[in-house]
């Protein structure tokens, strides 16, 4: 057995479903040969008893041969004791697989969602992300469970088929023609299952977004009055989901009741058809016996050949929900042939808006719509694409206009590696989440001295919530850090960004939710923190913009004035809406 997760989770196949579930079972193939034997062996030999009971009959009863009967009797002991270990081996093999799948796809949606970064949440909703995770998953982890039980039930399958057919022809063959006709009589009830299935999965899909928006705005809409009629909509939705649920659950349970019908129907034939010949003579006692035990025997196989169906079906699903996470591309891509970025210190340029971020500098921007300062910060950090591009560089002190990207100290964004510039310029925004975890690695994944943490935390007037946390900095936090107010995790996560210590790192509203004597505090501790390292503020805070190097005011998503926060106040009106405005005036 390999370790779980494996080490390297590789990279998957994801042109088809199908295709993904045949890389996954490459990835594990020696486990899944592993599974099938013991689950062929433990099929197998809970095969033997009928035979075996035959022979009791046969050699000890009818022939009363004593030693015949304790020889079988203990060969029939011994069958079961083997059979009750390979039971637990078999078992053991197919939990493993499950676990294998689970969390090898588990790693490769977790990876690729990290590198799509703010794609995902603009191609893929919240709530299919976490089906993929909540329940997709279990159902791939269950097809590859199922593996050693189809291959043992097929097996199992072949060998009884040849003692029937050797002993009697015909209710050999009556197995070998019945149980493939009972699979192929389940065929038609697949794809309707199918289908219902998917609709389901989607159906939950939307549920679980409709209930992230809910929870994320609870306080809004409790605000403006609208929980109820949200709650009355997340109630429609969620009775369709149930009634989705419900049509999923008719068809299950009629797969169920056929896997129990038809090979109850084989069965009966079979005894039927073997009573005939032990009475024409044409088979011993023991044998009717033990064909009796193999049609009844048989209806365990052939339940699981038809589980496997339903299984292969969830399975399918998932896979393509799967998929088309996998299959989902960056708004951004690195270049054919990346250039090496500037020397540390360059200067961010931004054409789209006018913008020049100047290097060593805290430059704060003040945009009239909130969407133009977000959109600036994913420009400036190449999380969105700009035509024409921002350039990073070198930027003429005397002139005011920046340098183009036909000098060599001036590269455009595009032309560099994705990597450099993730490395050399960080965007924090409110979207950021805190992971469960000690406090310590969720700060400073990397590790950092206390001295560091103890100065990013101050710079970030957090310093109080460590001392009110048992534990410190090595007490535990929640998932998205919910122990915490909206103002405790801006605070924690500002100092998480600024242990990152990038060479530019943009801050986009980052005291919008403390008040007022903190966000002064962090506004005077963040220009010492940072001075003489580029920084950038994306703030209508009067706060912070009265702590900056350099103010740009943006409107309708140009650069409209530039200068001191008070000078701005002074010269531009427009400036003067856009601050009172944030200010609450």
């Amino acid at each position: 057995m390999y370790p779980i997760p494996a080490p390297e989770p590789g990279m998957p196949d994801h042109r088809s479903p199908w295709r993904y579930v045949a890389w996954t079972a490459r990835r594990q193939w020696p486990s899944l040969v592993l599974a099938s034997a013991m689950s062929t062996l433990f099929m197998g030999v809970q095969a033997l008893p009928p035979a075996i009971i035959g022979r009791v009959i046969d050699a000890g009863l009818t022939e009363r041969d004593p030693r015949a009967l304790l020889m079988w009797v203990a060969v029939l002991l011994g069958t079961g004791t083997v059979q009750a270990v390979l039971a637990a081996a078999a078992h053991r093999a197919d939990v493993y697989n499950w676990f294998h799948a689970a969390y090898r796809t588990m790693q490769v949606v977790a990876r690729r969602a990290g590198r799509l970064g703010v794609t995902l949440r603009r191609r893929v909703s919240s709530g299919e992300v976490v089906s993929v995770g909540s329940s997709d998953i279990e159902e791939l982890g269950e097809l590859t469970e199922y593996t050693g039980m189809l291959v043992g039930s097929l097996v199992t399958v072949a060998g009884i088929s040849v003692y029937l057919l050797s002993s009697s022809l015909t209710l050999g063959l009556l197995v070998v023609i019945g149980v493939p006709a009972i699979v192929l009589a389940l065929g038609p009830l697949i794809r309707p299952y199918h289908r219902r299935t998917t609709t389901h999965r989607e159906r939950l899909a939307e549920l679980a977004d409709q209930a992230g928006d809910i929870v994320a705005g609870l306080r809004v809409l409790r605000g403006i009055g609208g929980e109820r009629m949200f709650a009355r909509r997340y109630r429609a939705a969620s009775q369709e989901t149930r009634r989705a649920g419900v049509r999923v659950g008719r068809f299950d349970a009629l797969l169920r009741a056929a896997e129990v019908l038809l090979p109850g129907l084989l069965v009966a034939a079979v005894v039927w058809f073997g009573a005939r010949a032990a009475l024409a003579g044409e088979i011993t006692t023991g044998q009717l016996v033990a064909f009796y035990g193999y049609a009844a025997y048989l209806v365990v196989p052939v339940q699981s050949l038809t589980a496997v169906l339903g299984v292969a079906v969830a399975g399918h699903v998932a896979a393509t929900r799967i998929v088309r996470v996998l299959s989902l591309r960056r708004d951004v891509t690195d270049p054919a042939a990346p250039v090496p970025g500037p020397a540390p210190g360059g200067a961010l340029y931004d054409p789209v808006s006018g913008v020049t971020v100047r290097p060593g500098a805290l430059t704060a921007v003040a945009c009239a719509r909130p969407a133009d300062g977000t959109a600036l910060a994913e420009r400036l950090a190449r999380l969105r694409d700009s035509d024409p591009p921002v350039l990073f560089g070198a930027v003429p002190s005397a002139a005011p206009e920046p340098a183009r990207a036909d000098t060599a100290d001036v590269v455009a964004l595009p032309d560099m590696a994705l990597a450099e510039v993730r490395g050399r310029i960080l965007v924090s925004d409110n979207d950021a989440w805190l992971f469960p975890g000690p406090l310590r690695s969720e700060l400073a994944p990397d590790g950092a001295s206390d001295e560091r943490l103890a100065a990013a935390l101050h710079a970030a007037s957090a310093t109080d919530i460590v001392a009110a946390l048992p534990g410190g900095l090595d007490g535990l936090v929640t998932d998205r850090g919910r122990e915490f107010s909206g103002g405790q995790q801006q605070r924690l996560k500002l100092a998480r960004a600024l242990l990152v210590e990038p060479e530019v790192l943009i801050l986009v509203e980052p005291t919008s939710a403390v008040d007022a004597h903190t966000e002064a505090a962090i506004g005077e501790r963040l220009a010492k923190y940072r001075s003489g390292r580029t920084t950038v503020l994306v703030t209508t805070s009067p706060l912070l913009l009265d702590r900056a190097d350099r103010v740009c005011h943006v409107a309708d998503g140009r650069l409209m004035a530039e200068g001191g926060h008070r000078e701005l106040l002074r010269d531009d009106p427009g400036y003067a809406r856009t601050v009172r405005r944030g200010d609450g005036a």
